[in-house]
This record gives C-alpha cells, structure tokens and sequence, in this order.
C-alpha cells in the first residue's frame, strides 16, 4: 500500500547544479541535502523542505518536460510569490483549480513547478 510520496525527481543539464543550488536553497528557502556518496559522484543534487523532498538529477540529452511538474503546497502564497518575483523568478498566476490559489514557475534548468494553496 502507498502512503506517501518519498520525494520527486526532476533532470536538469549537467553543469546546472550551482545554479539550481542558488534557486533552490537562495529563492525557494529549501536547504540542501547529502547524496549518498555513490549517487553524488553522478551529479546533481537534492533539496528538502519539511517533508518534501526535490532531487535533481543530471541528464545528458536534458530537455524539460512542459507538462510534468511537482505541486508543492505553500502557506501565504501571495507573499511567497512576490518573494519569487522579487528574486527574479517569474510567476503565472492559474485559477483554473477551483478551491485553490496557484501559480506556476520555472527553476533555471527550464523545470515547472507549481505552487498551491487551498483556499481557506
């Protein structure tokens, strides 16, 4: 039986991991986390905040997907977005979900990622 997600995974270019280590822990307030030695020697890197966790791992021939994302639940999302575009991260705002405030944004390697609160 499935009780949770562990974590999601996400590709990025190699190269990328500075600056997706800049976006993720400098823009989005997740702090990094070790990889395993065996897996660290690949590339990439992994992120965590609470419970969730994002690893990002490098893909040769990275090309980002336009519809596969992860929907990470927030608290104050008009503020976190403005965070976002203060930091120079573009934000789209969506009200197609009834029940809930979200917005979509891009990590620097091209990834979606989507933002939601259910309204209260």
């Amino acid at each position: 039986m499935i009780t949770a997600i562990d974590h999601v995974q996400l590709a990025a270019p190699p190269g990328s991991e500075d600056a997706l280590r800049a976006f993720y822990t400098g823009v989005l307030g997740m702090t990094e986390i070790p990889k395993p030695p065996v897996l660290a020697a690949r590339g990439g890197c992994w992120f965590q905040a609470g419970a969730v966790q994002l690893h990002l791992g490098v893909e040769e021939d990275f090309r980002p997907a336009r519809k596969a994302h992860p929907g990470l639940r927030v608290t104050g999302i008009e503020a976190y977005a403005a965070h976002l575009t203060a930091l120079g991260t573009e934000v789209t705002w969506d009200d197609n979900l009834p029940g809930h405030h979200r917005f979509y944004a891009q990590d620097p390697a091209g990834n979606r990622l989507e933002f939601l609160q259910p309204h209260v």
